[in-house]
């Protein structure tokens, strides 16, 4: 997603992304789609407006966010010359919280005598859900859904109805009401269907105003739509007490929340950090507090954890959440607290193949659309990560560590998810059965189930793929940290020295072990994994920094892995490639296999920093700064991984998430890295 395409309001799980004119075009897919989106469904998929039946002209787009700054409202006018000036202009503001969209309309007079103009709004709901818009074979099915539009007398509402119990809504209310309402011209329809709806594939209607400003005058308009998704209380939205169709309070009230994130527990290594990581840190911060979603824990108390990204992935992300947890952990613990305890509430105590489900695992990710809650995707509770399960236990122990007395309680009330965690890593995760964590493609979920984990990013240096289960490289030095950080939570919260040293042992015969078969004697780098036949993938890969990160490698070979990725086919000049340049299976702008990531680069520098590389740290943190600093000093999920020598500024990756949560706390490791 790039400023110039999109406006992104986004808050708490709900988001809209608008045209730069503050419309929603319509568009049923792309990389990024137009709406209004909650719980992975979207609520608003048209909210076109027109002045006297032509569309305005943008004078100053829709602002980007809330953020402190800038412009409270895009400025539009109708088509006009030097010879006749458009008649009016309009300001429009909008904002988006508690999944709500409000809008504030202000139609100026440029003229000294009174001339009406018709103000329409082209709106629709399609519900779609984000999986069936990020991949076209995901398909709504047909027969037992229903959508339908209804009439109100401030508005209209859209219903969609699937069997007997699924009902979203979304409802549109208007001050002043809408002198009519009619069906959008091409979407005209006939037939009346259950509570007044238009049976009808296409409920699109025109809603429209007569306007009549005086003499260099205004008039005003204001708007609210209300997305109720499946699940969320379907009382009438026009009659709740909040029912404000004002977004400035709305943007006063997200911004002092926002200001409140970034200003809380000041860190003195942020305050004498360069002014490009502090800047970094500070955009990264107020990405963070918009990212946070509502989920509920173990006890059912709601937590507010980081979301995975915009637009795809607003949802808990096992993997997503506990990295970015992790990078802000010595500055915001807030978030690694909520994560773990979420993650806890969701911990799988059943087997269940189709959602790769076993006892003691940590969730992949949660979903509330409709493909998932109808198990057309597997992915309402899906489980498909081999790495969220170690990086748990990971996790847990560095807050504990880290937080005293705090996380010392933390660690004590999940210690029984610690030793499931721990169990599942010795049985289903195959610790006892191949000396390593393994995952088997999951043929209707992910084929990959590390954090590479689209189709064909493991692979070796020839593109080759692997043969039955996979062991990635990384994930055994998780297992390893994991193992360790565990070990010392028995031995100084949980009085169980037993048990410490079992988690000891095996994580020194994980590393003795990880030392004869994860290295490439040819290259002095290690594979990027091992399949199942025990061939080694020779594709040199990051994921080997992750192994300096955790502190598997031996000193020699980890400096030996640190110089290595700062060379130029690993380094771009704009951080270290997911796959060195000049492999066959390399590709400057495939999602894992030459791209790259901040994500995977803050686990880089955080691993230099391990091994008292502190110049290489440097270096690479120089590159993402740089990078930043060309998108406003907001980290995007990925770059291409074009070098900076051929071209002077990043090259942005088509389908990038923006903001993404891990890529919005790598500035904060890149200050812990920095900092040692």
């Amino acid at each position: 997603m790039t400023v110039t395409e999109h406006r992104l309001l986004v808050h708490d799980g709900t988001f809209a992304v608008l045209a730069p004119s503050g419309d929603i075009a319509g568009a049923s897919s792309g990389t990024t789609p137009q709406g209004l989106f909650r719980r992975d469904t979207r609520h608003l998929s048209r909210w076109q407006l027109t002045l006297d039946g032509s569309a305005p002209t943008v004078l100053v787009p829709a602002p980007e966010s809330d953020r402190d700054g800038d412009p409270a409202a895009a400025v539009l006018t109708p088509p006009g010359t030097r010879e006749a000036p458009p008649g009016v202009t309009l300001f429009r503001e909008q904002a988006v919280a508690d999944g709500v969209l409000s809008e504030h309309i202000r139609l100026v007079s440029n003229r000294g005598t009174v001339a009406p103009v018709r103000l329409s709004l082209t709106v629709d709901a399609d519900f779609a859900d984000q999986l069936e818009l990020r991949s076209p074979h995901h398909r709504h099915p047909g027969p037992d859904t229903v959508r339908g539009a209804v009439t109100r007398p401030d508005g209209i509402e859209f219903h969609h109805r699937r069997g007997a119990n699924w009902h979203a809504r979304t409802v549109v209310t208007a001050d002043p009401a809408p002198v009519e309402a009619t069906p959008a011209a091409e979407d005209a329809v006939t037939g009346p269907v259950a509570d007044g709806a238009t049976a009808s594939e296409g409920t699109a209607h025109t809603l429209s105003w007569l306007l009549e400003p005086s003499p260099h005058g205004a008039v005003e308009l204001r708007l609210r739509v209300t997305a109720l998704p499946h699940g969320t209380p379907q009382a009438d939205p026009a009659t709740a007490a909040d029912a404000s169709r004002d977004p400035a309070p709305v943007r006063r009230r997200l911004s002092a929340e926002r200001q409140a994130f970034v200003a809380a527990e000041p860190s003195p290594s942020l305050r004498t950090a360069s002014r490009e990581l502090a800047r970094a840190c500070e955009r990264g911060l107020a990405d963070l507090a918009g990212l946070r979603v509502t989920v509920p824990g173990p006890d059912g108390a709601p937590l507010r954890v980081p979301g995975a990204g915009v637009p795809w992935f607003l949802a808990l992300f096992g993997r997503d959440s506990l990295l970015t947890s992790y990078f802000a952990l010595p500055y915001r613990p807030g978030l690694a607290e909520a994560t773990l305890l979420a993650l806890a509430a969701t911990q799988s105590t059943t087997t269940d193949p189709e959602r790769v489900a076993e006892p003691g695992k940590i969730v992949h990710e949660v979903r509330h659309g409709e493909l998932a809650s109808f198990g057309q995707v597997p992915y309402g509770r899906y489980y498909g990560s081999v790495d969220s399960t170690p990086l748990f236990l990971v996790l847990l122990g560095a807050y504990a560590q880290q937080q005293g007395a705090r996380g010392r309680r933390l660690a004590a009330r999940l210690e029984p998810q610690a030793r499931a965690a721990v169990e599942w890593m010795f049985t289903h995760g195959g610790l006892e059965e191949t000396g390593y964590l393994a995952y088997r493609p999951d043929e209707g979920g992910l084929a990959n189930q590390n954090w590479k984990d689209s189709p064909g990013a493991i692979c070796a240096a020839d593109g080759t793929l692997p043969t039955g289960a996979v062991l990635v490289a990384e994930v055994q030095g998780y297992a390893y940290d994991a193992l360790c950080r565990t070990a010392e939570l028995a031995r100084t919260v949980w009085d169980d020295p037993g048990y410490a040293g079992r988690l000891e042992r095996a994580a020194a015969e994980l590393r003795r072990r990880f030392g004869a078969d994860f290295w490439l004697p040819e290259h002095g780098f290690p594979p990027l994994a091992l399949d199942g036949t025990g061939r080694r993938l020779d594709a040199l890969a990051s994921d080997a920094g992750h192994l300096l990160w955790s502190g598997i490698l031996g000193q020699r070979r980890g400096e030996t892995v640190g110089r290595r990725l700062l060379e130029p086919d690993f380094f771009s000049g704009w951080g270290v490639r997911t796959l060195a340049a000049g492999q066959g299976a390399y590709h400057p702008l495939s999602y894992h296999r030459g791209s790259v990531w901040p994500q995977d680069n803050a686990l880089i520098a955080l691993g230099l920093a391990r091994y008292s590389m502190r110049a290489e740290a440097a270096r690479l943190a120089e590159g993402l700064l740089a990078a930043a600093a060309y998108h406003g000093y907001r980290l995007p999920e990925v770059l291409a991984g074009y070098s900076r020598d051929d071209h002077p500024a990043p090259v942005p990756y088509p389908h990038a998430c923006s903001p993404q949560a891990w890529a919005a706390a790598t500035p904060l490791a890149l200050l812990t890295a920095l900092d040692r």
